[in-house]
């Protein structure tokens, strides 16, 4: 594609001929430059718009973010990057941010103006504007026929992701996640289905299934001399009557199995408003000894209030707090995850172990319990059953050794 236009706000004289060099050097000619708001107003009502603005959110005196806000509403930019030495918890917080004041946010060039950084924001751009870039086509969710019909005919089936000790690489259990084995789509994650699912109040038959298929496999590994902590997603709703936890107490019976072998997890941002009945469900499961963990911790809003007050044992920090964990925001917020856990006597599971890197950089800071799939992938139960004969094989070469 052609190189964007770009207009550089910036009040030191200094400053934005530097830019502008560099720019000039990426081979972008098409550059405008003012020093204030009004005059860049002016400029960009002159020439029709520009695709990119680089400015310095630091300085006060432009008001940058009432400027990108009035040339949003005109339609006269696409994108925002931005220049200029920023307190720590600013830099923090937009470089999480996807967009600025309506605009796509590039990224923040270092006080250094360095060419390849620049080059970088430039690209991402230009990667997400491209001419052959082709969206993806949302499906439609299923209908409730349609879910009816694979819950009768057992299309959804549990796939197994084990978790590790970080540090041994011993084994310490294994989570049932629900995948849709569609006849004609293929399978399917939940996110094409589990609205659909819960819209059409399907979700405890369907976790039903699932218990029974995950305890059908935990028995045919007992006989086997093998045992595992086997972990489920609940959602909070289910907890608003008593019949899912008197399944469990029951399923538990007919299996003969302790409470302690099951752990159940509920996504963060479904405990904001938990009724007594919640509460009292989320009691009887503690009760019958089994686990209780908080899914997808450092995505919602939780209290301290709220994890001290609830039976929970358990924090999973989602795997987006530790995709960048080369930079010191991610490593504090593992940290302090870490010791927040501890002080509560809960453990701590890292999700999103997907490279090495990350794996090296948790099991630095002390995390104990990690799963992702650079540790191993979600397996169908068919899958598993060789899979744990080959890592208990490894194990027992590795202690021969």
């Amino acid at each position: 594609m052609a190189h964007p236009r770009v207009l550089v706000l910036e009040n030191q004289r200094f400053q934005r001929s530097v830019l502008i060099k560099m720019l000039d050097r990426l081979g972008l000619r098409d550059v405008l430059q003012a020093s204030d708001g009004d005059q860049a107003m002016a400029q960009l009502m002159a020439c029709g718009g520009v695709d990119i603005i680089l400015c310095d959110l630091a300085d006060r005196s432009l008001d940058c973010l009432d400027f990108l806000h009035r040339a949003r509403q005109a339609d006269l930019v696409q994108a925002v990057a931005l220049c200029g030495e920023l307190l720590p918890e600013l830099l923090r917080a937009v470089m999480q941010m996807p967009s600025l004041s309506g605009l796509q946010m590039l990224g923040v060039l270092p006080p250094s103006l360095e060419l390849h950084s620049l080059r970088r924001l430039l690209r991402r751009y230009s990667q997400a504007h491209s001419p052959f870039k082709q969206l993806p086509v949302p499906r439609a969710l299923p209908d409730e026929h349609e879910i009816h019909q694979g819950l009768a005919l057992g299309e959804f089936r549990a796939w197994f992701q084990p978790k590790f000790i970080l540090g041994t690489g011993r084994l310490a259990g294994v989570e049932a996640l629900v995948r849709w084995e569609h006849p004609t789509r293929g399978v399917l994650l939940p996110a094409e289905f589990l609205a659909a699912v819960l819209a059409y109040d399907l979700i405890d038959q369907m976790f039903k299934q699932l218990l029974e298929q995950g305890l059908s496999l935990l028995s045919v590994l007992r006989r086997q001399q093998v045992h595992l902590e086997l972990a489920f997603n609940l959602h909070a709703s289910q907890l608003l009557s008593d019949e899912v936890t008197l399944y469990i107490q029951q399923a538990l019976l007919r299996y003969d199995f302790a409470g302690s072998t099951l752990s159940f997890e509920l996504a963060e941002n479904g405990l904001l408003d938990l009724s007594p009945r919640i509460q009292e469900n989320l009691l009887r499961l503690r009760m019958l000894g089994c686990g209780l963990s908080i899914d997808d911790f450092g995505m919602g809003f939780s209290s301290l209030k709220l994890l001290c007050q609830l039976p929970f044992n358990q924090l999973k920090l989602d795997g987006e707090c530790v995709r960048r964990m080369d930079e010191p925001h991610s490593q504090a917020m593992v940290a302090s995850t870490l010791a927040l856990a501890r002080s509560l006597d809960m453990s701590l599971v890292i999700e999103g172990i997907g490279n090495q890197r990350i794996h090296e950089g948790v099991l630095a800071l002390g995390c104990e319990i990690g799963q992702g799939y650079y540790l191993a992938r979600p397996m169908a139960g068919y899958r598993l059953l060789p899979w744990l004969d080959a890592y208990f094989a490894g194990q027992r070469n590795a202690k021969n050794c």
